[in-house]
């Protein structure tokens, strides 16, 4: 079979004019960045509000393992499957960060014949939307550091900055840094580090404004140090949001595309899932709702991760009601959580399926207590067996789960259309009635043993002095009604990687937390999350090159 890249050099494309025609979108109405991408206008949005929404589908998987399991790639294929039944469907997908692109991850636009094109593009600079978060991020750092030399106004405490640089880029050399060397003329010297941009509360709060307006007013709350009275410094009393929203100006409008199958897709923001919230914009959800009847979107890496900072982030903060769930699972990976190394997947284990079956069970039950219909695909592989995966059809009968064989890698969209039927079946079955895990008035520290108990399954959930004192500091400062977003391990339900499966009687261990006062949310950190990743061994943009025609290869 042809690698990902070669499948989608090949890709006979639509001139996005005309995608953007199958929405009933004018050519005036989206500003063209090429022949294939475009974005489309705030007018436009803002000309939509009147229509009804569609049906917002959410993909997630189970626990991710070295085996993979295919999330944006049955996204794609869902979405693929539903326009063959002749639906309107739009896909709505998270932007790729060069950082795990040049890294481990390789490319992020799906796989196989479920794709989104053109599909270097996308992996590569796209629009610039990732440029320019990182750009107003790093002038607001300029905008701070320019105050401590012009006489420090603000009484900022060189010691409680909190504001870091950011590049899009893995590169642990920078995490730790020491700036303002040089002399007077240079800067005030002091300590300061770099986070990967999608770590960036820019990032976040792009993709959870709704409006210029609303951008520019989260901008302002973002709080980059204390001063010696210990007061926050934000970025309003630097008066830097207007310019830092001006450079977002372009980032602000979803970007359109397509799938290989020529079905529209919104490809829009880009937080990291197991350090931010992982979703793609509000905006680009809420303007798919506009425009088709069925919206299939994704949240980051396992559904303990990503589908319940979805669910009680995204979804709160945007007033969205999800009506079905996908849940994907693999034969392989459940081999893995069943105790099966990489090496040996290949061979018929149905024991260890059935052992690693307690990680699906705990993400279906994890679902239901949303109060959503969750349908279980299997992204197929050649060497699964009718033995094994007659295991996972019990387990999730057992449960009162659908499932449905998903082979949308290979086949496209015509892989995915029994995951298509029985989404629809259950869009139309009206079970669905959505609730957050928790009430805003829950205390923090509440809020996040509720997450740690009931989604991780935790028996208890410690706090250091710094995580303590941090959250009490938060409270008295009128930001306990925000929702928790955890930085956690996204190979375990617990905080430790290596406990895959099921884990039990563990206890979740916060070591601090921050606070993202312009996205909304407090971020609980635990275990050795990193917010700048490093490069591999081997990384990955040792395999990408390019010809003297402009060909890419080896990006995946």
């Amino acid at each position: 079979m042809l690698s990902d890249i070669q499948i989608a050099q090949q890709a006979k494309m639509l001139p996005i004019v005309q995608v953007a025609a199958k929405l009933g979108i004018a050519e005036e109405n989206i500003d063209q960045y090429g022949r294939y991408k475009a974005k489309l206008s705030l007018g436009l949005i803002d000309s939509l509000a009147n229509n009804a929404d569609g049906n917002l589908i959410l993909v997630t998987a189970i626990t991710p393992t070295p085996a993979g399991e295919g999330k944006s790639t049955t996204t794609v294929g869902l979405a693929q499957g539903i326009a063959q039944l002749d639906k309107k469907v739009i896909v709505a997908l998270r932007e790729p960060s060069l950082g795990p692109c040049m890294g481990v991850k390789g490319g992020a636009a799906g796989g196989g014949y479920s794709q989104v094109v053109p599909m270097e593009d996308i992996n590569l600079h796209f629009t610039g939307d990732i440029h320019a978060v990182t750009t107003a991020h790093n002038l607001l750092s300029a905008m701070l550091d320019n105050h401590l030399q012009q006489g420090n106004g603000l009484n900022i405490d060189p010691r409680k900055i909190t504001w870091k640089r950011v590049l899009d880029m893995n590169d642990r050399a920078l995490r730790n840094i020491i700036i303002g060397l040089g002399g007077k003329a240079h800067g005030i010297p002091r300590e300061d580090g770099f986070d990967i941009s999608v770590a960036s509360e820019v990032m976040a709060i792009l993709c959870l404004a709704t409006s210029i307006s609303d951008l520019k007013a989260r901008l302002a709350k973002i709080i980059v140090a204390y001063d010696h009275q210990d007061n926050p410094v934000t970025a309003g009393m630097l008066n830097a949001q207007g310019a830092m929203a001006a450079l977002l100006k372009e980032a602000i409008k979803p970007n359109l595309v397509q799938t290989l199958e020529n079905v529209p897709a919104l490809i829009h923001g880009g937080p990291f899932a197991n350090i931010a919230h992982g979703c793609n914009s509000v905006m680009a959800t809420q303007t798919a709702l506009k425009l088709a009847d069925y919206v299939i979107t994704e949240a980051g890496f396992g559904a303990d991760l990503g589908a319940e900072k979805f669910f009680d982030i995204k979804c709160r903060y945007a007033n969205l009601k999800p009506k079905a769930v996908v849940l994907v699972a693999t034969v392989r990976a459940l081999k893995m959580h069943g105790g099966v190394p990489k090496t040996n997947l290949t061979s018929e284990n149905v024991a260890a399926v059935n052992a690693g079956l307690v990680n699906l069970e705990k993400h279906i039950e994890n679902i239901k207590k949303y109060n959503l219909p969750l349908v279980v695909a299997i992204n197929i592989f050649s060497q699964d067996t009718e033995a094994e995966l007659q295991a996972i059809y019990q387990a999730c009968e057992r449960l009162g789960v659908e499932v449905a064989l998903s082979d949308v890698f290979a086949q496209g969209g015509a892989g995915g259309l029994d995951l298509a039927r029985k989404v629809i079946k259950l869009v139309d079955s009206n079970a669905a009635n959505f609730q957050p895990l928790y009430p805003n008035e829950l205390a923090l520290k509440d809020k996040a043993t509720k997450i740690a108990q009931e989604i991780y399954g935790a028996k208890a959930v410690t706090f250091a002095k710094e995580a303590s004192t941090a959250l009490a500091k938060f409270e008295a400062l009128g930001y306990g009604h925000l929702p928790i977003c955890m930085a956690k391990t996204q190979y375990s339900f617990s905080d430790d990687a290596s406990l895959i499966g099921r884990p039990e009687g563990f206890t979740l261990n916060v070591r601090n937390a921050k606070i993202s006062a312009g996205a909304g949310f407090i971020v609980l950190l635990t275990g050795d999350i990193m917010t700048m990743p490093g490069l591999p061994k081997l990384p990955a943009a040792e395999k990408i090159d390019i010809d003297e025609s402009g060909v890419i290869s080896g990006l995946f």
